[in-house]
């Protein structure tokens, strides 16, 4: 996972599970942290994959309750943050992990009573040597990067000497809150000491702290030197505060988390949580839209008060029939679970604006797609063109162009005209909608 110049979801409880995750993604987060997991928490899981619903799962022992989801479409973007005042057990914690995340994170910077009292979180700052065996056991025992995330110390200078100690481990990026623990979240974060750190160090520094719209990452990167940015809040009130085209109704916002939640069965808990955050901060609690989440117990009562219950049943028959209902002991219907399991993997994939199945698939059924009429490979690899036009270089997307959309110029030359147009005017103008 490439740590540098990228745009950051920071870890948030009970907030940051997949659904946020993918929703946060698919506005343009390029990492996306999962909310902190205590290592104690997690030695107890064991992983089971869920057929039903194309995720990972990580489950207390002896019980259903999931700590930990993912799912592989995330695979190369996703943080493990863990708490631990352990070295020993955060190695044991990370391992079984490690292996469908991009990276594990220690969290440094917590400064909730329950962490602290713990030996976690904000904890670890004063504790520079347990900080030292904990990365240095990570970094020399999993082959995915390790980072960690910590906020400002007393004075710049005592920050700035223990980031150097933090680099010394061997860590991939450090991440840094620029408040102090005392610190509440109205008051300003204080950038100037982030350019402290990212002066003095030459791993990738995360500058978090007072990002609300997409402007603010230019901001807090010129004020910091920062390359990356980490973004908690506005992001938890908007996802979309990670497009370059700017914000999208936070209405529009909410609904679309709605349903990644009941596509990826999110905790109705965690569900609830990050709703009432989002109408918090937007609205009020006290008004009908407020109490009825309030009042609400189970996804399914989610799906009907924000006019989602077609989804839910869709959501809720598909489920029915993978699992092997009494419909899908039918011939017919049995017939059917491969190709909708792929096709729930592949929608799956394009909510988290990867491309890549969707292509596989159209280009095994090219010659049907043909026969119907049908130019969805076509659009696919527009779509594609234009990201790796937007999010990489004008050369790769030519190349890509030439590889994979010049077999339907012939059919189709107005659009391969205004394809190629991008390539004159991107960074100019918004070229192609």
């Amino acid at each position: 996972m490439e740590c540098g110049n990228r745009l950051v979801l920071a870890p948030m409880v009970r907030v940051g599970t997949l659904p946020f995750r993918l929703l946060a993604a698919q506005y343009g987060a390029d990492i996306t942290y999962g909310e902190e997991i205590i290592d104690h928490k997690l030695i107890k899981c064991e992983r089971r994959l869920n057929e039903d619903i194309g995720s990972i799962d990580f489950v207390e022992k002896g019980t259903h309750n999931v700590v930990f989801r993912t799912c592989h479409e995330e695979k190369n973007r996703v943080v493990f943050q863990m708490g631990t005042s352990n070295a020993e057990r955060a190695l044991t914690a990370a391992q079984i992990v490690c292996k469908d995340v991009a990276a594990v994170d220690i969290n440094m910077g917590c400064p909730k009573s329950f962490s602290i009292s713990g030996g976690m979180g904000a904890a670890l700052l004063t504790r520079p040597e347990l900080i030292h065996d904990i990365l240095t056991i990570l970094k020399r025992n999993l082959d995915i990067p390790v980072t960690c995330k910590i906020r400002l110390l007393k004075s710049s200078q005592e920050t700035v000497e223990l980031a150097q100690q933090i680099e010394k481990t061997g860590v991939a990026a450090l991440a840094v809150h620029g408040r102090r623990i005392a610190d509440r979240p109205r008051d300003p974060a204080k950038w100037n000491e982030i350019a402290d750190v990212v002066a003095a160090l030459s791993i990738p520094v995360i500058a978090n702290g007072d990002v609300f719209g997409y402007d603010d990452f230019q901001r807090i990167k010129v004020a910091t030197g920062a390359s990356s940015v980490m973004v908690a809040r506005g992001a938890l009130w908007n996802a979309s505060v990670f497009s370059p085209e700017g914000k999208v109704p936070w209405e529009d916002v909410k609904i679309e988390y709605i349903r990644k939640s009941i596509l990826w069965d999110n905790d109705i808990k965690s569900t609830k949580h990050t709703l009432k955050e989002m109408i918090m901060h937007h609205s009020c609690l006290e008004l009908p839209e407020g109490k009825a989440v309030i009042k609400s117990e189970t996804l399914a009562d989610l799906a009907k008060l924000y006019g989602e219950e077609k989804y839910y049943q869709f959501v809720r028959g598909n489920r029915l029939l993978l699992k092997g209902s009494c419909e899908a002991r039918e011939p017919e219907a049995a017939a059917l679970k491969p190709p909708f399991l792929e096709m729930h993997l592949i929608l799956a994939a394009i909510t988290a604006r990867n491309l890549e199945p969707a292509l596989n698939w159209a280009s095994t059924n090219g010659d049907k797609l043909e026969q119907n009429g049908s130019d969805l490979e076509l659009k696919l690899h527009r779509l594609q063109f234009l990201e790796i036009l937007q999010k990489e270089s004008r050369d790769k997307a030519l190349k890509y162009a030439r590889t994979y959309l010049a077999p339907f110029a012939c059919d189709h030359m107005a659009e391969s005209q205004k394809l190629m147009a991008c390539l004159l005017w991107i960074g100019s103008v918004d070229c192609y909608k």
